[in-house]
């Protein structure tokens, strides 16, 4: 079997990578979205976090960049 010009090649890889990208970012939305109904029920940012083993601006920060509320 031949294998495919590069230029072929290089248009299949950027349109995957373009494909995970839209998934990573679908990913990214529906966590923050996950983090902020863990927020509204423990209470607080900080305790989600503090749960999580994260820290709260990185979870705060996810949840305001990632939602739209």
């Amino acid at each position: 079997m031949e294998t495919p010009p590069w230029r072929d090649r290089l248009r299949t890889e950027d349109e995957l990578l373009e494909q995970l990208d839209d998934q990573a970012e679908q990913a990214r939305r529906r966590r923050a979205e996950a983090l902020k109904e863990g927020a509204d029920e423990l209470g607080s940012v900080y305790a989600l976090a503090k749960q999580l083993g994260l820290s709260w601006t990185a979870v705060a920060n996810a949840i305001k960049k990632y939602t739209t509320e």
